[in-house]
């Protein structure tokens, strides 16, 4: 069976608290959600990365940038 849903969404104000890897945000209608995750490496990177302040030399500290609150 096929169904066709149409719709007309309007969004005035969307807030989303969290997003992690595997979130999913969904706004109208789906039969099902198929999962989807895709990896790439482009920077062609072969190792992890290095603990914070161990950068070498220059590295500079760790700066946190201020961010106003949601209104």
């Amino acid at each position: 069976m096929q169904w066709n849903v149409h719709q007309q969404i309007t969004i005035q104000q969307l807030r989303v608290d969290a997003v992690t890897n595997s979130s999913v945000l969904q706004i109208g209608s789906a039969g099902s959600i198929q999962s989807l995750s895709q990896l790439y490496n482009t920077g062609g990177y072969t190792g992890p990365a290095a603990p914070l302040g161990e950068a070498g030399e220059g590295a500079q500290e760790i700066s946190f940038v201020p961010l106003p609150n949601p209104s």
